[in-house]
């Protein structure tokens, strides 16, 4: 039971409780304002001093990671919005290499940590990373041994916890990056990588990293985008790191390269180590073309290649290309060669099946080819390096088979055709072939019968019947925009030729000499009272087993070509080897 005097106590002890209880909030507040400031004071000292503090433990963490000496001209650091750093004028220059180059270098470069607690665990966690301006120069094979150990393993004796940090980056952004890679070899130019945009994910040291890149090819200028997987790399060995991913290639201009033109586009895989990538893709071009020519043609590829990376070497493996409707094989090399920009390009060829018709567009300007047949073609290709334009560099060494061919010229063609008729015999009907032509050439000239308005187009071939088709074999140089023929033998149904000369593409002038070997005797090429005038001199022109043997000789041009007798080489000729037997050809 309360009395008045416990109630009295208790009266006394409530307000002294409570007073306590204020008294302590009042302390605790103080006390809790005298932190904030202090730790506010204390974070505005730190941002101040952090800048310095982080820079030299990047510098330390820079040099022991990457054994050398380092130099970086800024370093700032924040906390807003996460923890912020960003720097410039970083280069790398490695205490064993006796280089006065940076290995590597950086003219900005920033990154962030969202959450700032991060930095309190291993591995560091960076979220993102901006470079703008990254050079990266590797030294010659037998110096690389001295480049810096970026390796995580620790060297013996090594203190694993002082001066390094662990650190993970999910994503770094590059603008500008340049990649220069020595060969030691003399007179022969390091291998130089410009990309204009890269970008890495998942980088850490020890580790493959995924990238893509966007370049602007340099020669023939174009658009490349490529991603994949790079690493990890290997320091010591930088040809031994591994690489894979895709690649396409865009609006390329061949005409950057002198001598062709076109738009290509290609798309393709690549997979293997730096020094021996294997690179399969495709190339479209729908308008291929060579400047002595300037005709535009489609020319589609499909190949395979073995790449090293550290020096550019490219091998062919081979190359299988549509040319219109001509196939080509194409295998051998791109490498580079001492003391010279660019590359020698050294090819073996095979056409099969080939038509002569898309050849000659390529190369010839004349609206309409030459002649039309199947070709087989088996050739030596060269195109040294140099400035002059790719027609007059490119070097042919080869042989072919030419079948079914015929003139698109109606006068050439019908020639041919005559030729034909009179080595069988069958003059007769080679005098009428010959008045036809004649006769359709006549009533198609204009300013007939005393006009002077031209007639109207007409097809001279439709007045030819026999329309001969004919076969082609033989030897081949080209250079110089030269087609150099040594042996060709030439066949139509009565008449085998073997000649030799030269066919001058830019000019389109033809200069050859050889001899006709047919089989009717010359008195059985003309009809009437020719042909018994020249029975008696039969046996002299009937000579080397053919019925009739005389030496020939072909110039002008091939738009207005002059065809004859050349007497002058007679003794020459028949010194030559009667030509070997051709398959028999018939008339389409």
């Amino acid at each position: 039971m309360s009395t008045p005097v416990n109630e009295s106590v208790g009266a006394v002890k409530r307000p002294r409780r409570h007073r306590t209880l204020m008294l302590f909030l009042v302390w605790t507040g103080a006390i809790l304002l005298v932190f904030f400031i202090a730790a506010f004071i204390a974070g505005n000292i730190f941002l101040h001093r952090a800048g310095p503090i982080l820079k030299a433990k990047v510098v330390e963490t820079l040099s022991t990671r990457f054994d050398s000496r380092v130099e970086l001209d800024q370093f700032q650091a924040s906390f807003a919005d996460g923890f912020q750093v960003s720097g410039s004028g970083l280069k790398l220059y490695p205490n064993h290499l006796d280089t006065n180059e940076p290995m590597i270098a950086v003219d900005r470069f920033s990154f962030r940590v969202f959450d700032w607690h991060q930095l309190l665990h291993t591995p560091i966690v960076v979220n993102h990373v901006q470079v703008t301006g990254l050079s990266i120069h590797i030294p010659p094979k037998d110096q690389r041994a001295n480049m810096p150990h970026m390796s995580q393993s620790q060297k013996p004796g090594e203190d694993q916890s002082h001066g390094k940090i662990e650190v993970l980056v999910r994503e770094i952004d590059v603008d500008q990056a340049d990649l220069v890679i020595e060969n030691g070899k003399p007179g022969k130019l390091p291998l130089n990588f410009v990309i204009q945009k890269l970008r890495l994910t998942s980088v850490g040291a020890g580790r493959p990293m995924q990238f893509h890149a966007t370049l602007i090819n340099p020669r023939p200028t174009g658009d490349i985008d490529s991603e994949g997987d790079f690493g990890p790399f290997q320091e010591h060995s930088p040809g031994d790191t591994p690489v894979d991913g895709r690649y396409t290639f865009r609006h390329a201009d061949l005409s950057t390269i002198k001598g062709i033109g076109g738009i290509l586009s290609s798309d393709g895989s690549y997979q293997g180590q730096l020094n021996h990538i294997v690179v399969d893709g495709a190339t479209t071009t729908p308008d291929f073309r060579l400047d002595i020519a300037n005709h535009p043609l489609p020319l589609n590829t499909k190949f395979h290649a073995i790449v090293d990376g550290t020096n550019g070497d490219t091998y062919l493996q081979p190359v299988d290309a549509w040319l219109l409707h001509t196939h080509i094989i194409a295998q051998g090399q791109v490498v580079h060669v001492a003391g010279i920009e660019g590359r020698d390009i050294r090819l073996q060829l095979t056409v099969d099946p080939g038509h002569i018709e898309d050849m000659l567009r390529l190369a010839v300007k004349a609206d309409q080819p030459l002649m039309t047949g199947q070709v087989q073609v088996h050739a030596k290709f060269d195109l040294p390096p140099g400035p002059a334009s790719v027609t007059d560099k490119i070097r042919l060494e080869g042989s072919f088979d030419l079948t079914d061919a015929h003139f698109t010229s109606d006068q050439i063609q019908s020639k041919v055709d005559e030729l034909s008729l009179r080595g069988q015999g069958k003059a007769q009907q080679a005098d009428q072939e010959g008045a036809a032509m004649k006769d359709a050439k006549k009533n198609a000239a204009p300013g007939r019968n005393g006009s002077q308005d031209p007639a109207p187009a007409q097809d001279l071939s439709a007045t030819a019947t026999a329309d001969i088709a004919a076969e082609m074999r033989g030897n081949f140089t080209f250079g110089s925009s030269k087609l150099t023929l040594p042996a060709i033998n030439y066949r139509v149904p009565g008449a085998d030729i073997a000649m030799q000369g030269v066919y001058d593409i830019k000019g389109q002038t033809l200069d050859f000499t050889g001899a006709a070997r047919l089989d009717a005797h010359i008195s059985q090429m003309v009809t009437g009272w020719k042909s018994w005038l020249l029975k008696p001199v039969d046996p002299f022109f009937a000579k080397n087993g053919a019925g009739t043997f005389v030496p020939i000789k072909v110039g002008g041009t091939t738009a207005h070509p002059a065809i004859g007798l050349d007497f002058h080489h007679k003794d020459h000729d028949q010194k030559q080897p009667a030509p070997p037997p051709a398959a028999s050809t018939t008339g389409r």
